[in-house]
């Protein structure tokens, strides 16, 4: 139970620091990486079960390529999206250096996921 709590806490930290990355600036297109953040899960939904389990796996085959490849190209896009933003001057180095944040708080988030979904005691 305290696990799922800190995993709901460090996924509201990171929803709350791509907020304060619009709402500091008064510009909202820091959101398009919010995007990529619903990206991120729906191959391991759509293809995988529900699972994380094949992401780690060297077994491939169509749909399984098909989604590792779908949810590398979402975790470049997250990154990515902030910079060809501030290269473009639409964002603020501040709002960019806070989306880095916010994104490197959801890759723990999902880090951790994957480990304790490995474990039995879920």
């Amino acid at each position: 139970m305290i696990r799922l709590a800190g995993l709901a806490f460090m996924f509201s930290a990171s929803i709350l620091l791509q907020i304060l990355a619009c709402a500091i600036y008064s510009n909202w297109w820091p959101m398009l990486s919010a995007l990529m953040y619903v990206l991120v899960p729906m191959p391991c939904l759509f293809f995988g079960g529900g699972s994380t389990q094949f992401l780690m796996s060297r077994d491939g085959g169509g749909w399984i390529d098909g989604a590792k490849f779908l949810t590398g190209a979402s975790a470049v896009g997250s990154i990515a999206i902030p910079v060809i933003l501030r290269h473009a001057d639409l964002i603020g180095t501040g709002a960019m250096f806070i989306e880095f944040t916010s994104f490197f708080i959801f890759v723990c988030t999902f880090l951790c996921y994957h480990r304790a979904s490995l474990d039995d005691e879920w």
